[in-house]
């Protein structure tokens, strides 16, 4: 059965990371002023799914055994990049590719132990 404060944990990260994807979105367009960079559709809805990431994190540490909270917080840092090829074509770059073989490298090495 899953545990609902480790489930709302990893939706935490992942509502994160599309925030991310949201924010570089909006950060991408052009705007004809400066209001309208910041008060517009991509920058407010990122923003919101900031604070809702933030509140179920706030949740989800209630239940949750901090010793576990780092991993699943490393899982941010696989699945932005993710993203960012699927939503911006971005390429894998050499030292991405290494630094998320660190990270899950460290995820195994940390629950190994």
């Amino acid at each position: 059965m899953i545990n609902l404060y480790y489930a709302s944990a990893i939706l935490s990260v992942t509502i994160a990371s599309f925030s991310q994807i949201l924010l570089k979105k909006g950060a991408m367009q052009k705007y004809d002023s400066v209001i309208r960079e910041y008060m517009n559709g991509f920058v407010i809805t990122g923003y919101l799914m900031m604070f809702v990431s933030v509140f179920l994190t706030m949740m989800a540490y209630r239940g949750m055994n901090f010793m576990n909270v780092p991993v699943i917080e490393a899982f941010g840092y696989v699945l932005v990049p993710v993203l960012s090829y699927f939503f911006f074509k971005e390429g894998f770059s050499k030292r991405k590719v290494i630094g998320i073989v660190c990270i899950l490298m460290g995820i195994f090495v940390y629950y190994s132990a």
